[in-house]
């Protein structure tokens, strides 16, 4: 079984504690505004509430050729191969662990770390890719830090043995250009669309400037 395609553009994770419609509304929206890669978080529920929120975003995102990430190392798969988001016929096994998490799930197909200094990037094994935050201050964590800013952002890219995903207060297309010129795969968004009170237009303006920018990358290479 071949594994899904290396995670890139932007990246929505979720909070449904700060949006304004039901996650899954949100979710889709962000989706029609191009987004294909989600990430579930709300690890503050019970699991059975979290596998039944991952039923209901899994194949809302998969029908766009997408695929959901689960916060964690339980996948929240169900048991029967139909389910959405899938590689051949089988269920994607895609997380994304914390710094402190111990080692992903046997047969995962994805797995994402948190990073956020040349310490943890060092300690990586077989991850697929990063997450390195915070690169601007942010909503969701007041006082989390200090930045990295776009310069520190590349610095640690430099050092990453795998693609990284810029996280932490990225909210304009400035921004994700910045992250994008840094050397960043991608950006992994949270409060700009959570929050947003038209999360298909917030992402499709994100994801345009990230494209724009990887074609500015592409020319400027040449």
């Amino acid at each position: 079984m071949s594994g899904p395609r290396t995670v890139s553009g932007v990246v929505v994770l979720t909070d449904r504690r700060v949006t304004r419609r039901p996650l899954a509304e949100v979710v889709a929206a962000a989706v029609a505004g191009g987004v294909r890669w989600v990430l579930l978080r709300e690890k503050d529920l019970p699991r059975a509430e979290r596998f039944a929120l991952a039923a209901d975003l899994r194949p809302i995102v998969a029908e766009a050729g997408g695929t959901l990430i689960v916060a964690g190392p339980d996948p929240l798969l169900p048991t029967e191969p139909a389910a959405g988001g899938v590689v051949g016929a089988e269920p994607v096994v895609a997380v994304h662990l914390s710094a402190g998490d111990p080692g992903p799930p046997l047969g995962a197909d994805l797995v994402g770390r948190s990073c956020h200094d040349e310490a943890e990037l060092r300690r990586l094994r077989t991850e697929d890719y990063v997450t390195l935050s915070p690169v601007y201050p942010t909503r969701t964590k007041p006082g989390y830090g200090p930045a990295l800013g776009p310069a520190g952002l590349a610095g640690l890219i430099r050092l990453s043995p795998v693609p990284v995903l810029a996280l932490g207060g990225i909210e304009t297309p400035a921004q994700v250009r910045a992250c994008r010129q840094a050397g960043a795969v991608g950006v992994a968004v949270l409060g700009a669309i959570m929050r947003s009170p038209d999360p298909q237009q917030t992402a499709a303006e994100l994801t345009s400037a990230f494209q724009a920018a990887s074609t500015s990358n592409v020319e400027e290479d040449r």
